[in-house]
């Protein structure tokens, strides 16, 4: 207001020719005060802000809200994703385990575990009957895995292949094409004892699979069988492929 005032007065001292030319001039003069004005206000206001941001941010770092934010993002960023397509995370007390059986004697099957494929079609891997996975209970380490052919291969080696998995280990079970040409009651039992309950009613190109642990004799609930049937085969002579995806118990030791 002092640069406006002044610049009045030297106006009105003028003579009267040069009055308007002083005009423009005075013009100037006012745009310059408002603007030298708008940037003082620019200037207060901006201290004001940043004044207020520092109380706010040692007010926070007073009540540790910082430190609580920045637990929400790192526990928001480390959530465990789920593995083997299942559409959601296993505890940490539990496997992640998908299993595929074989679609008629066409495409073979598939089982994942624990985020990793061990068997599948396009691993070239697997085989006419039984294929198998076998898993370490407490640690998750697969231990071997392989297919039984249940078609040509010697009914000897199967049964003393399945009797000789160890207490505690997971078993892993996929069939493609036909399981029974070489099964006998013998093997089907070995299955009970690891908690198959439908293993007994298994008959020429069913579909199984099966998830289960070796010498606890409880029943599994990780199971699925698709009879052939005429009536209801979708694949010419064959039923429908069966699946299951889960979150397997492991064995709990005292270090977990």
């Amino acid at each position: 207001m002092r640069i406006y005032l002044k610049c009045v007065s030297k106006a009105s001292a003028l003579p009267s020719r040069t009055k308007k030319h002083f005009f423009l001039a005075d013009m100037r003069c006012r745009g310059v005060s408002y603007l030298a004005v708008v940037i003082v206000f620019l200037l207060i206001t901006w201290g004001i802000s940043m004044n207020l941001f520092d109380s706010q941010e040692s007010t926070r770092n007073i009540l540790g809200l910082n430190h609580v934010y920045r637990i929400k993002f790192e526990t928001a960023t480390s959530a465990p994703q789920p593995k083997c397509s299942l559409s959601k995370a296993c505890p940490p007390d539990h496997f992640s385990l998908h299993i595929k059986s074989g679609a008629a004697n066409v495409v073979g099957p598939k089982i994942c575990f624990e985020g990793k494929t061990i068997m599948s079609h396009v691993l070239n891997n697997v085989g006419p009957g039984l294929n198998i996975v076998v898993v370490n209970g407490e640690n998750g380490v697969v231990e071997k895995f392989g297919y039984l052919n249940m078609q040509a291969g010697n009914p000897e080696d199967i049964l003393a292949y399945l009797t000789e998995i160890k207490p505690g280990m997971i078993v892993l079970v996929a069939s493609f094409d036909d399981v029974t040409a070489k099964m006998t009651k013998e093997m089907r039992e070995i299955f009970v004892g690891m908690g198959s309950t439908l293993i007994t009613s298994v008959k020429r190109r069913d579909s199984w699979v099966f998830a289960g642990r070796t010498g606890t004799g409880n029943r599994s609930i990780y199971e699925k069988q698709a009879v052939n049937d005429r009536k209801n085969n979708i694949y010419e002579g064959w039923p429908a492929m069966v699946e299951i995806g889960a979150c397997f118990p492991r064995i709990l030791t005292a270090e977990h």
